[in-house]
């Protein structure tokens, strides 16, 4: 599911970069006299870093334009040789031989990469104030900016070429444009394994659209240390994504939690019961509503994901269903869930990033406010206090304004939970499609094997899932019949 479209990946909490296009207006030609030397170094005449160079060294890379990049040869005009995916939205250009940019959807003409990419983002996210063009535009399916750093390479000899492929962006763009790149892939059904924990999922209200359904991760088999949100300092494109950040608490921050949180046994059932199947991560949904009047939000249905990574057609039927599922129920989409395995259940970098864009995108353009719960399960992860799996909530606080480059703060959601009645017929039914569906596969757990030397796995999952069982335990015959496959097929 496309990450809420109401959900789905956004910038929101990335370092916003500097507009291009005044820059670019000057710089049509870098061969003009007045386009190059330090117009913007703060250096005067030549006497400046670039007087140390080699030939070419005074071009700067706001003096590339598409319209030298054309000149050289490097870029050749067309018909949707340019591109642009943005939280889950995919736009086309034509190029045009004079450099301009024609949007294929409504015909408007635009003077610089940036000036299209800032209208377009701003259409999707009316809070994004720049366009990161360079890095957010592609010419058949390659970032401009490579063209820039190649451009660059050719005519300025001393720098490395490490160096121009490193950094021809606006700097603070990075970690925007990595999410974008993921959306991408989705989009195109080209992922690579450590994406896979970012749902993308179309709001309830729209159709969602069959973009892969990210099915698992790799086994943890490092313990990853969680770090304390003050110690991130700013975005650091160096620093591992998979880094585990510890959450605030909001009276620690003086602030009240923004909304009320009420999450059925169920829900949790679902998810813990999914979270134990397999050592890699798994992902699904949360399906509830959300009462403005009373800023409550009911969290009542768990919707696993139950598909592999690059499984495009299996991955739009389960989409599909899922969608059908919220609509048949009356339910909205209200957050996501997924596992860290072997891993404390904290939010990583990316989870942080991923989650700052679900709020924005479930928030949509409208000026109300529609939060988005994340969830996170760990299983296995060996400094649990007991069999039971650590569940999580959390939500994201973007950054101070003073500090737009500072990642989102993960911040500890208080959550009442609603013992139900009893366990649904439909919610044994999604158990036995899970089992169904991780029966043989080399990431399921063994079951019978020994979880501890008093306890195997299928023990440690019966424990677990003890504490979010219904007050009815009619049904506990069907669980144990669930139990028994389970033990034979692993």
């Amino acid at each position: 599911m496309a990450a809420p479209e109401s959900l789905s990946p956004a910038g929101g909490a990335g370092e916003e970069a500097p507009d291009d296009d005044e820059d670019e207006a000057e710089a049509e030609d870098p061969e003009r006299p007045g386009a190059v030397g330090g117009a913007r170094s703060g250096g005067g005449g030549g006497a400046g870093a670039g007087s140390c160079g080699g030939p070419g060294s005074a071009f700067t890379r706001r003096a590339v334009t598409l319209r030298v990049l054309l000149k050289d040869g490097l870029l050749e005009p067309g018909s949707g040789v340019l591109s642009i995916y943005y939280l889950g939205k995919k736009f086309v250009g034509d190029l045009q031989p004079d450099g301009r940019i024609v949007w294929q959807e409504t015909g408007q003409v635009f003077n610089s990469p940036s000036a299209w990419a800032t209208h377009c983002k701003k259409l999707v996210n009316p809070a994004k104030k720049s366009g990161c063009g360079w890095a957010s535009v592609k010419y058949k399916g390659q970032k401009l900016d490579k063209y820039k750093a190649a451009w660059l390479r050719r005519n300025q000899f001393h720098v490395p070429a490490v160096a121009a492929d490193e950094s021809p962006a606006s700097e603070g763009e990075e970690e925007e444009l990595l999410m974008e790149d993921e959306e991408e892939e989705v989009l195109t059904g080209v992922s690579a394994e450590d994406k896979s924990r970012r749902p993308q999922a179309k709001g309830p209200s729209e159709p969602v659209h069959p973009e892969a359904i990210p099915p698992g991760k790799r086994v943890e088999n490092k313990t990853r240390v969680p770090v304390r949100y003050c110690m991130l300092g700013n975005r650091d494109s160096a620093r591992n994504p998979h880094t585990l950040v510890e959450v605030t608490s909001f009276a620690a921050i003086n602030k009240f939690q923004p909304f009320n949180v009420a999450i059925s046994s169920n829900v949790l059932f679902l998810l813990d019961f999914h979270s134990h199947l397999t050592r890699s991560q798994v992902v699904g949904y949360l399906g509830g509503r959300w009462d403005i009047n009373s800023q409550m939000l009911t969290v009542l249905r768990a919707f696993p994901c139950r598909s592999r990574l690059g499984d495009a057609e299996t991955a739009a039927t389960v989409e599909e269903e899922i969608y059908q599922s919220l609509l048949l129920r009356g339910l909205s989409l209200v957050g996501w869930y997924h596992s860290h395995p072997h891993s404390p259940a904290l939010p990583s970098l990316q989870d942080i990033d991923a989650q700052m864009d679900y709020q924005l995108r479930l928030q949509g353009s409208s000026n109300g406010f529609q939060p988005c719960l994340a969830l996170l399960c760990s299983p296995y992860y060996s400094g649990n206090p007991g069999p039971e799996s650590k569940i999580s909530p959390f939500w994201v606080m973007p950054p101070p304004e003073q500090r737009p480059s500072d990642y989102g703060i993960p911040m500890d959601v208080e959550m009442a939970y609603v013992q139900d009645s009893f366990l649904t017929n439909d919610i044994l039914h999604e158990m036995m499609l899970l089992v169904e569906f991780y029966k043989g596969a080399p990431d399921l757990v063994r079951f019978q094997e020994p979880w501890n030397q008093e306890h195997t796995y299928l023990d440690k999952l019966k424990m677990s899932l003890a504490s979010r069982t219904s007050k009815d335990q009619g049904l506990c015959h069907v669980l144990e019949q669930v139990y028994s496959i389970l033990k034979q097929g692993s």
